[in-house]
């Protein structure tokens, strides 16, 4: 897997969730603190999403918004409408609302979704982004992620066999599309990227990270690392070290640590074999690496709900 897909597969849990909403002016809905992340995309009409701290952001025809820190926010039709405080379900998903009450208003046609996230195992690499990416609509611009957001909105407007599983595989090829888009725009937009965009544009410590997240289990030297990139290792450890914000093997354990907890929520694979595939000669040595790390035995990490403490915070 690559960088920005072990991102997402290491904080998300459970299902993604979507819906659509209509909606006839004026209206409100108001979305308070949760552990999950969203989008918004408006398929016709227009809206106004509110964040918890600064300005508005108008939404018009195709602009995507997601809200990446799971704080409170509203969507309106105006600054001076009532809200109507929408809560997810235990399982992420909404609750069926009254249908809309048809004004003299304009109506509004919006795709919502929603994914379920531990914060506790937050990549640096998603915690860079702001509270809202605003991505506008414009011709020829991320062509995929407009082709995902078409399929979803026909799977949601008309339900057909096998449109559950197509609509789960749709959220989660759109919530890279959307992170895809917003990191190619940070690269390209002012020409000097900084943190994990810029990371991930440079050739040495790209190659690198590539290396890391292909194989953790490999018993990488900083040096080797380096070659991946044609840098020296004194070289490579400096540029590494700036661009991601701590040394290679800093990373490469604190990954393998964030690997291990993954299968062990999701497989039931012995723990011996989970040594393995994160660098571990020994059940012991790992055991006590991950102990370290969570702090809690792989064991009882593993007896757990998902959603315990982790190695860090987002």
């Amino acid at each position: 897997m690559d960088v920005l897909s072990d991102a997402i597969a290491a904080m998300r849990t459970g299902l993604p969730h979507s819906k659509r909403h209509d909606k006839y002016a004026p209206w409100g809905m108001s979305f308070p603190d949760s552990d999950s992340t969203g989008f918004h995309v408006v398929l016709q009409g227009s809206a106004l999403l509110i964040p918890a701290e600064g300005e508005p952001v108008t939404l018009g025809p195709g602009d995507v918004a997601f809200l990446s820190r799971g704080r409170g926010y509203a969507l309106a039709s105006g600054l001076d409408v009532p809200l109507e405080e929408i809560r997810q379900l235990p399982d992420g998903s909404w609750p069926e609302l009254p249908p809309p009450v048809r004004e003299s208003g304009p109506v509004t046609v919006m795709l919502c979704g929603a994914y379920h996230l531990d914060r506790g195992r937050a990549h640096p690499l998603l915690s860079e982004l702001p509270e809202v990416v605003h991505l506008p609509s414009r011709i020829g611009a991320h062509r995929s992620l407009r082709a995902a957001v078409e399929l979803l909105g026909m799977e949601l407007e008309e339900r057909q066999p096998g449109s559950d599983t197509i609509v789960t595989s749709l959220l989660d090829t759109l919530l890279l599309y959307i992170l895809r888009a917003w990191w190619q725009t940070e690269r390209h937009g002012s020409g000097h990227p900084t943190g994990w965009a810029a990371a991930l544009a440079d050739p040495a410590v790209g190659a690198a990270l590539r290396a890391i997240h292909g194989d953790p289990a490999h018993p990488w030297t900083v040096e080797e690392l380096g070659v991946h990139g044609g840098l020296s290792r004194a070289a490579f450890a400096r540029r590494f070290a700036t661009l991601v914000g701590e040394p290679p093997l800093t990373y490469l354990t604190w990954w393998r640590m964030v690997t291990a907890g993954r299968l062990l929520r999701e497989d039931s694979v012995p723990l011996r074999l989970i040594a393995q595939r994160t660098g571990y000669t020994s059940e012991f040595a790992f055991a006590k690496a991950f102990k370290r790390e969570y702090g809690v035995a792989p064991g009882q990490y593993r007896g757990r709900a998902p959603g315990g403490r982790s190695a860090r915070t987002a």
